[in-house]
Formats: structure tokens, C-alpha cells, sequence
């Protein structure tokens, strides 16, 4: 039996992209021969991982973990809604949340490194995420991630699994549950008007200052309304000056319903599927057009 060495296992993950650990089998099947290796892994898994690993993957889940006061929040991506309900790929996700939570990791890379085997891959986070595009066939990242683990209490809503809401609180659960469903109905960007970030308040006060500046009304005036717009903005875009929406009289704000329950809520993050990311669009119908022109001109 040939030794199998850490460059073997590196030259032929370098040349077919698979898991570290399928390299190493398959080197070991192989009894050390490098181009059976390869077509072992071919047979096993194709190209797979490799030319999945350009594609955009703006489809995906948000899953959640907690225990106690610690818990996480994660977004993992794929390239189709239909991977997004593949069983291996959502059991994947709820490890990787749990651990997040467990473990604290610093970021993205070193959430990768963290012990994981799934699946027959492993022996971390990353080479089960690359065996899994070589089985499932499509490119998966892990996104972002928060976790929770200040002494707070936590409430999670997941709307199915494309937004998910972390609340962190103190006082009743079901007003935290209300309100983590509130933030994923309404979408506020912070917690109260002075946690808005500066750089959308200017941007608004932009939008305010050209609309003012079209009425043609006095200076004065056109200061007031400015004015009167930004701070229209900041109640609509912050969760405590929110209505409620489940508010009886269709008025009540959200802090007036977390203080009528005696609840304090301390912060919240909330994850949508790909919001950010740039999806491809295909439009057959120019690319064809486009053919046809360029056979007219050639």
C-alpha cells in the first residue's frame, strides 16, 4: 500500500476541487496512483464543486439556533429555491447555526474551520460545504452570522425560512414573539430614531431637500418641511416609533405595546435571503436577438 502524503492529497484537491478527505480516500483507493484518484472522484462526484464555485448564490435559508440566553443567527446561500429546500442542505444550515452559538467564532473563516462531518465529509465546516456542492451540484457560502450571548433573553420567529428575526429582551416572551414577527412584517432598521445610521438619514434628507426645494415655497418654510420629512422618515424606519401591527386601534406604537407588557427590548437583527446580492437575470429572448444580429452582420 502506498503512503498517501499531505501534497498528494493538495496536488489533486488543487486539480479537482473536492474535499480534502475525499482526496485522501480516494488517493488510498487508488493505492497512491494520482489519475485513477482523479477518476474516482470524477465517478463520485464529478466537477461538481469545481465549476459550481463562480455561481451566484443568492437563494438560500436563514436558520436559527438557541439555548438558554446563548443563540445565532445565520444566512447560508445556494443558487436555487429548490436546493433551498433540500434536506442535506438545510441540515447543513442548522449546524452551522448551532455552531455559531456554541462556539463564537470571529467570522466567516473561522466558522469554516470549526469540526464538522456530515454526510461522510468532514473533517470542518468548509470541506463538508464542499462536499455537499459536489453532491447536491450547486455553489452554497455561508453568508453572515449573529450571535447572542450577553445574558438576554431571546425570541426567534422565522417566516418560513427566507427572513428570520433574533429579538434580544427582557420581560415577556410572547411580546418579544410578537414583536420579532412585527420586524419581519415591517422591516424597521433600527431599534429607535437615534440608531438610525447617518448615512440613510442624509440620503433622506437629500430626497427632502430637492422636493423642498421644487415647491417654491419661503425659506422658512422649505426648512419646515425638510424637517418635517426626515422626521417622518425616522418614525417610519424605527421600530419603537412603529404602529404595531397588531395594534387594536391601529395606533399604537410598538414601544407603547412593549411598555403596556412591561418588556424591554434590547436589540433585534433580521436576515433576508439574498437581500444585497446582485442576482443574474436571463433574458432569453435578448440573447437570441442578439444572435440573430450578430449572424445579419458577420
Amino acid at each position: 500500500m502506498a503512503a498517501i502524503t499531505a501534497k498528494m492529497v493538495a496536488d489533486l484537491r488543487a486539480k479537482t476541487d473536492a474535499p480534502m478527505m475525499e482526496c485522501k480516500k480516494a488517493l488510498t483507493e487508488a493505492d497512491g496512483n494520482m489519475d485513477k484518484a482523479e477518476e474516482i472522484l470524477r465517478v463520485k462526484l464529478g466537477s461538481k464543486a469545481g465549476k459550481a464555485a463562480s455561481r451566484v448564490t443568492a437563494e438560500g435559508v436563514v436558520a436559527s439556533f438557541v439555548d438558554g440566553t446563548t443563540g445565532a443567527l445565520v444566512e447560508v446561500n445556494c443558487e436555487t429555491d429548490f436546493v433551498s429546500k433540500n434536506e442535506l442542505f438545510l441540515a447543513f444550515c442548522n449546524h452551522v447555526a448551532q455552531l455559531v452559538a456554541q462556539h463564537n467564532p470571529a467570522d466567516v473563516a473561522a466558522l469554516s474551520e470549526l469540526p464538522l462531518a456530515m454526510e461522510g465529509f468532514g473533517p470542518t465546516v468548509e470541506e463538508v460545504r464542499k462536499g455537499l456542492i459536489g453532491k447536491i451540484g450547486e455553489n452554497m457560502s455561508i453568508r453572515r452570522f449573529k450571535r447572542y450571548s450577553e445574558g438576554g433573553h431571546l425570541a426567534v420567529y422565522l417566516h418560513g425560512v427566507r427572513i428570520g428575526v433574533v429579538v434580544e429582551f427582557d420581560g415577556d416572551l410572547t411580546a418579544a414573539k410578537d414583536t420579532a414577527m412585527h420586524i419581519a412584517a415591517m422591516k424597521p432598521v433600527a431599534l429607535s430614531s437615534a440608531d438610525v445610521p447617518a448615512d440613510l438619514v442624509a440620503k433622506e434628507r437629500v430626497v427632502a431637500e430637492a422636493k423642498a426645494a421644487e415647491s417654491g415655497k419661503p425659506a422658512e418654510i422649505a426648512t419646515k418641511m425638510i424637517e418635517g420629512a426626515v422626521q417622518k422618515y425616522l418614525k417610519e424606519v424605527s421600530l419603537l416609533d412603529q404602529v404595531f401591527v397588531k395594534a387594536a386601534d391601529g395606533k399604537q406604537t410598538v414601544g407603547a405595546y412593549l411598555k403596556s407588557t412591561n418588556t424591554n427590548v434590547k436589540g433585534f437583527t433580521m436576515f433576508i435571503v439574498g437581500e444585497g446580492i446582485e442576482k443574474k437575470v436571463d433574458d432569453f429572448a435578448a440573447e437570441v436577438a442578439a444572435q440573430v444580429a450578430a449572424a445579419q452582420t458577420a
